[in-house]
């Protein structure tokens, strides 16, 4: 096998845990900022709310894909944005309306600026000083600053390492002024509200919205879960409070729609406080949505009230920036609208078909595989205009286009249609692509839809993983329909509870053995049957990590002996031939094994893995990975075309203090078409949300049959190899492997 479980990061620098997605380059485009003198302002009020988080945001470059921008504005200190390893370099939010700038704090990464500045921006691109040092310390440092923008940007001039500029957290503090203003009404108030669930008949949706503090709503204790209000007409939003309950959300979005259908997610968290939540925010809807993706108790979520504060004025325009163009105006998405695209001819202004994309045609982006791509030609595509269009086959009337866009994004493009395919009317424009996906609500009419770019967000081409046209017309062909979600209440279909005799191999009817070298650097060499695969005769499988060597066979130097003779043994197993399921929970009760350059691990790979898909276009699901040398940690990630290797997305889990290898744990994985959250011991820790996986790293390629796999691996280019402390043999013990739909 050549799939990876974390790979090495793309340059000699040590791999940092972390959602990271994989993917080009960006090269480097810097403005010249304007420097003014300090002005300290006294401590930031207590009133002054935190302006940034989750707003868009941009940089100058980024070291990976995988560390974008928008990760220091996300509220999650597991993400950061990096740099190019040049000076200058700069990070900007917008924060979406003039505000008055009380505080800023840097949480930075060990990649640190040595000198910089904060300054402001009313449009984005002339800039003032508000702060500048050139003896930053790194770490976190809180600035109390003065000063007025839409934009706030720190500007690094000088590293104080050899790496880039990182930071995990970029947060801006102040209040909003100018404009319109915030109303002070309560625009949710005794509107139509609905939810995902209710706890019982006490504590419906509508008690979250009646202005009574003594009434609830709460939910099913089950993740995800929401609660929809109906404004009754489109309204500019400009804060959202929430008063939780004891049971409050620990990772929740706030989404509006114009029509409860389509959701643009305008704050998102993964550490909610709890208590009261003042969140000064922008976006426009007629629906407003909270949407939690992991609690922070055992029970649902509860909500006391859900206040909602409007401009009192309203916007018909498209989504992200854009405006309607000479053919019409953005509206409405439609709640009947229809998928027209699916399988229509496409054609672009060139097209990629090399060794870094091979077929990425035109036809890729309208195939509904989130793991195919269309990409300009590397030779001649690479320039300003880019465009791809799709043949709809009739005249349609065209209400959304859902681009989900790799890396090589455009920041300033239109959409447009046309009756021939020669005459072309644009009904969307816009400046500020942020790449990943966008869904865009509009209106026009034509046969023929197309993306039409003028301005690459780097040096590469334009590239998209899907471009989706919906309405009514035309002439669709259905889409192959989505496996079914899994059952409530789920039932048990499947499982192994190792209950054979001593030495019992695996059993041959439920597992496959994986034989030879391992991969990743790996230094084990994987047997067959029971030598080092067995059951003990206690209710466990014994997957066994022996000092032991395999004549004829070929591994990396041994970094004790230096021999290239795979020095060690271990056991590797997996359900290809006999399982192979999509969504479901799965769990496993293991005793990991726990020594210097030791890598047990319980994982997912895609079925089509098998069958030709290369890795990581057929997807990773990783439910547990444990190294040696950090005792008290495991990981679940996520690994797909856009993000993988070190740039996989996913969380660590740590009982501080402790040994996972001391004793059994619980490690499970609840999966259907809409999300994934994982947990230990019962505890969800990890919960990635599809549409946001979708808005901030790349494609959900997880609607597809995977299988399972238990191995314990020997050294790695992640745990590194055995050294004069490690121990053998290390056993992997499993008491049982569950599956539930």
């Amino acid at each position: 096998m050549t799939v990876h479980h974390l790979g090495a990061p793309a340059r000699g620098r040590p791999a940092r845990r972390g959602p990271r997605t994989v993917a080009l380059a960006l090269t480097t485009a810097l403005l010249a900022g304007l420097m003014a003198v300090l002005t300290t302002a006294p401590s930031a009020r207590a009133a002054d709310a935190l302006l940034s988080q989750g707003k868009a945001a941009t940089a100058s470059s980024t070291e990976n894909a995988g560390t974008p921008a928008s990760a220091a504005v996300d509220g999650n200190t597991g993400t950061r944005w990096s740099s190019a390893a040049a000076d200058p370099q700069w990070l900007q939010v917008d924060l979406g309306s003039s505000a008055s700038i009380s505080r800023v704090v840097l949480n930075w990464e060990t990649a640190y600026a040595k000198a910089y500045q904060i300054q402001v921006s009313a449009d984005g691109s002339n800039w003032t000083g508000v702060y500048s040092t050139t003896t930053g310390a790194g770490g976190t440092e809180t600035l109390n600053v003065t000063g007025t923008g839409r934009y706030v940007r720190m500007y690094g001039t000088q590293r104080a390492t050899q790496y880039g500029y990182s930071l995990w957290e970029f947060q801006v503090y102040g209040s909003t002024s100018g404009g319109t203003g915030c109303s002070t009404d309560n625009a949710a108030k005794g509107r139509p509200a609905t939810a995902s669930s209710t706890e019982n008949a006490g504590t419906p949706a509508s008690a979250a919205v009646d202005g009574d503090n003594g009434t609830r709503w709460s939910s099913a204790a089950a993740d995800p879960q929401w609660l929809q209000i109906d404004l009754g007409t489109s309204q500019q939003i400009c804060q959202v409070a929430l008063n939780w309950e004891t049971a409050y959300a620990k990772a929740y979005q706030i989404q509006v729609s114009p029509d409860a259908n389509t959701w643009t997610s305008i704050y998102t968290t993964t550490n909610g406080p709890g208590g009261n939540e003042t969140l000064n925010i922008t976006g426009t809807g007629r629906y407003l949505r909270v949407y939690g993706t992991q609690r922070a108790t055992a029970y649902g979520y509860s909500l006391w009230e859900v206040t909602v504060h409007t401009t009192g004025t309203s916007s018909t325009g498209g989504t992200d920036g854009g405006t309607g163009g000479n053919g019409g105006t953005g509206g409405n998405g439609g709640g009947n609208a229809t998928l027209l695209s699916y399988g229509k001819p496409a054609t672009a202004s060139s097209y990629q078909d090399d060794a870094n994309c091979g077929g990425c045609t035109p036809a890729k982006a309208f195939d509904v595989n989130p793991a195919t791509r269309w990409a300009t030609n590397a030779t001649t595509g690479w320039v300003d205009p880019g465009w791809i269009a799709v043949d709809l086959g009739a005249t349609a009337t065209i209400s959304k286009v859902v681009l989900q866009w790799d890396p090589a994004y455009a920041t300033a493009y239109q959409i447009q249609v046309s009756p021939d395919g020669n005459n072309w009317t644009s009904i969307y424009s816009t400046t500020k692509g942020a790449g990943f996906k966008e869904t865009l609500n509009v209106t026009g009419t034509g046969r023929y839809v197309r993306m039409y770019g003028t301005a690459r967000s780097n040096g590469y081409g334009y590239s998209l993983w899907g471009f989706d046209v919906y309405g009514t017309g035309g002439k669709p062909t259905p889409p192959p329909a989505l496996p079914p979600n899994p059952g409530n209440p789920l039932k048990l279909i499947w499982s192994d509870e190792f209950n054979a005799a001593a030495g019992t191999a695996p059993d041959a009817s439920k597992w496959t053995s994986d034989p030879g070298p391992g991969v990743n650097g790996e230094l084990e060499y994987y047997t067959t049957g029971n030598k080092n695969t067995y059951q003990d005769g206690n209710g466990n499988l014994v997957l066994e990590a022996r000092k032991e060597v395999t004549p004829g066979s070929g591994c990396p130097p041994d970094p004790l002996t230096g021999s290239t003779t795979c020095q060690y043994t271990s056991g590797r197993i997996n359900t290809s031939d006999h399982l192979n399921i999509t969504y479901g929970r799965v769990e496993a009760r293991i005793k990991v094994s726990g020594t210097q350059g030791l890598w047990p691990a319980f994982w997912m790979l895609g079925s089509n893995f098998k069958t030709g898909t290369p890795w990581p276009y057929s997807g990773e699901i990783d439910i547990m990975e444990h190294i040696g040398k950090v005792p008290d940690t495991v990981y679940s990630t996520l690994h797909a075309p856009a993000y993988n290797g070190g740039g996989g997305y996913g969380q660590p889990y740590t009982l501080p203090g402790q040994d996972f290898a001391n004793t059994f744990h619980t490690y499970a994985v609840d999966w259907d078409s809409t999300h994934m959250t994982f947990s230990v011991d019962g505890n969800n820790f990890f919960t990635v949300d599809r549409d946001n996986l979708e808005k901030t790293k790349g494609p959900w390629v997880f609607d597809h049959p995977f299988y399972l796999i238990l191995n314990n691996a020997v050294g790695g280019d992640w745990p590194g190899g055995p050294d004069a402390s490690t121990v053998f043999p290390q056993k992997m013990l499993v008491d049982y492997v569950r599956v539930y739909q």
